[in-house]
């Protein structure tokens, strides 16, 4: 039996609220693919709801069942769940979406929503430097900016990577196309 719009309202309430048992019940109750088919008005998927509001349990549980495609779904403004954890600060939610085995990957940080914003640029919008510290190592910047295909110790998990001295200048394009300019770490 599939749920009624009852049911998947508040599924997505638990998912917002981090609340793991009610979550697992509706699991128990309708399954994988009833969860994962579920949207809001706003297109907003379940791993929308738990990674803006930084539910990292939740995201445990629910990571290893769900379909990989569902960490690059969009919503209506274009935003994946990972735009939604890089505005909201949550790095442990940021660090397990990019980090999924089977997952997108890296490629997560590149996708832009319908203000032109990658992650990143969320991160950055937001003043939340140590998550944008972060998503610029996971792109494998060098000090120039440019992208090392294939380089870099890939058995590093991320946790302990650390920016050159000087920090690493990075270049954002906006939705207008426009250029802006932006340090990270070192010294201004």
């Amino acid at each position: 039996m599939a749920p009624t719009t009852d049911e998947q309202e508040e599924f997505l309430l638990s998912c917002r609220y981090g609340d793991l048992d009610d979550v697992k019940q509706f699991i128990l109750q309708f399954g994988v693919a009833a969860a994962a088919e579920i949207r809001d008005d706003n297109g907003n998927t379940p791993l929308h709801m738990l990674c803006g509001n930084g539910h990292a349990d939740v995201l445990d549980y629910l990571l290893p069942i769900v379909p990989p495609t569902l960490l690059s779904v969009r919503n209506s403004a274009q935003s994946t769940p990972l735009h939604w954890a890089a505005l909201n600060s949550h790095l442990d939610v940021v660090k397990k979406l990019v980090q999924f085995p089977g997952g997108p990957g890296i490629d997560l940080i590149d996708i832009k929503n319908a203000a032109g914003r990658s992650p990143l640029g969320e991160a950055e919008l937001a003043g939340w430097d140590e998550g944008a510290q972060w998503l610029v190592q996971m792109m494998k910047l060098d000090v120039d900016g440019d992208v090392k295909e294939g380089e870099g110790d890939d058995t590093n998990d991320g946790e302990d990577l650390s920016l050159p001295a000087e920090g690493v200048e990075i270049e954002i394009e906006d939705a207008d196309g426009q250029m802006a300019k932006m340090r990270i770490g070192g010294e201004p």
